[in-house]
């Protein structure tokens, strides 16, 4: 194995934007998982899944809007990178059958419109 350098990490970096052009996020801190975000990352892979559509579903930490949680990350190409907050089990489906899979976002829940 060889020892990763600064470099060596910023060129590892660049390939995983590359290939993660599309992904969604899930906050599965403390404050995450005590609004039920565990139970929305469940959701979002099963609708995945169940639709045969391939976005990688990631778990992150806390970005600091606590009481916005659960918070949802959605990169997908071609739409604004939003994050959705106060997200639920109906929510995240929405968020699978309008904002994924039909390129349409969902207004009533948008937290922030983040810049690339």
């Amino acid at each position: 194995m060889s020892k990763l350098t600064l470099d060596s990490f910023k060129n590892k970096s660049k390939k995983a934007k590359k290939n993660n052009t599309n992904f969604i996020k899930v906050g599965l801190s403390t404050c995450g998982i005590a609004a039920g975000a565990d139970t929305v990352f469940n959701v979002l892979k099963e609708e995945l899944k169940k639709k045969e559509i391939n976005v990688p579903v990631l778990r992150c930490g806390c970005a600091g809007m606590c009481y916005a949680e659960p918070l949802v990350e959605v990169k997908i190409e071609g739409m604004p990178w939003i994050i959705y907050g106060k997200v639920n089990e109906d929510v995240a489906l929405k968020i699978i059958r309008k904002h994924v899979a039909r390129k349409q976002v969902i207004n009533d829940y948008i937290f922030s419109i983040k810049d690339e």
